[in-house]
């Protein structure tokens, strides 16, 4: 399947560590001729951490898309009743995010423009990355994976040893993950 002129919603949650990843990823979309609209949470639009500042990593997303990020709840909300995107990404999606989605709770713009993407029944792919997938997030994640239109970049531990509740996506297989749900299928094997 041919990504040019698919319209590509990334939301990019607090995740910071798997940042470098996104950006690497979001270069392969836009050379792949998609076109890339971010929206970042609060976390990501607030919070400098030891891998970054935020405001450094909107502009490398405006760089990589040629698209200002959305940052406000009132700007994500145009996403649904504009039929938008034909596929919204939560690349990362943390944990928090998880259990706000699952349980209907739309208070950033990333959950937002999740809530508002769904309604006009696109799919909306999640790549999680979440220190307690293996624990109480897990009835979450199961709540999605049986969601209409919801599908998942595969996933997996990432430290077993010292954090074994910990998984995240296999960020590489962002694109492949994205064409098959853009089919309306799940990417397979999804743990992995």
């Amino acid at each position: 399947m041919s990504l040019k002129g698919k319209r590509v919603g990334v939301a990019l949650t607090g995740s910071f560590c798997t940042y470098e990843k996104v950006f690497k990823e979001l270069q392969k979309l836009t050379d792949q001729g998609a076109l890339v609209q971010t929206i970042f949470s609060d976390a990501a639009t607030t919070i400098d951490s030891r891998f970054g500042k935020a405001e450094d990593f909107m502009k490398k997303a405006e760089e990589i898309t040629g698209n200002k990020p959305i940052t406000t709840i009132s700007d994500a909300e145009p996403i649904g009743p504009g039929n938008l995107l034909d596929i919204l990404v939560l690349f990362p999606c943390t944990g928090n995010t998880i259990a706000k989605l699952a349980n209907g709770i739309t208070d950033t713009p990333a959950l937002m423009a999740a809530k508002a993407h769904l309604r006009n029944n696109k799919p909306l792919l999640i790549s999680i990355s979440t220190n307690d997938a293996l624990g109480m997030n897990m009835k979450n994640i199961g709540l999605l994976l049986n969601a209409k239109n919801i599908y998942f970049i595969p996933f997996g531990q990432d430290n077993p040893e010292k954090k074994p509740n910990s998984m995240i996506a296999h960020t590489e297989l962002l694109i492949p993950s994205l064409e098959t749900a853009l089919e309306g299928r799940q990417y397979q094997p999804i743990i992995c």
